[in-house]
């Protein structure tokens, strides 16, 4: 695994980069789209990489990179919608462990969560990344997300 360091460096020009791309383009799921496809081609160990939509009360898929997703998450259940409930991003270190983990593929070990919220402050969407790894993501993956997501509604 990269050193806090050498992930930061990785995560500020990816950030750089999106923010460039982005930002011409008014549009959330533009937006999602091109920051899903640098994220899981650019991070390494993104096993999948996507966004959930809260949508009249149920988390749909959105735009993502990887396996087939899950097209419907059951409601309260799992890692997202832990992070919807709480408004804050979740990181597990394993997710066979984590309650009511709902496994869209048995091969993801360890997952990070992270809100977006609309010009209105309100969660709307989850980012949802999962890795094959045990203990992937940490406190830096966890504000380097969160600064990228918030470029979505910018």
């Amino acid at each position: 695994m990269s050193t806090d360091k050498s992930k930061t460096g990785r995560y500020n020009r990816l950030y750089d980069q999106i923010k460039e791309l982005v930002l011409p383009v008014n549009n959330p799921v533009s937006r999602m789209s091109t920051i899903t496809a640098l994220l899981h081609h650019k991070m390494k160990g993104y096993f999948w990489t996507g966004f959930y939509f809260l949508d009249a009360g149920e988390l749909i898929v959105g735009p993502y990179q990887g396996p087939i997703a899950c097209l419907k998450l059951k409601k309260n259940t799992g890692v997202c919608w832990a992070g919807i409930n709480s408004g804050e991003s979740v990181v597990v270190e394993d997710v066979h462990q984590f309650p009511g983990h709902i496994a869209c593929s048995s091969l993801s070990n360890s997952e990070i969560v992270v809100p977006v919220r609309n010009s209105n402050n309100e969660v709307v969407a989850v980012l949802d990344v999962d890795s094959r790894e045990f203990a992937m993501f940490d406190e830096t993956d966890r504000i380097h997300l969160e600064k990228i997501v918030a470029l979505i509604y910018m």
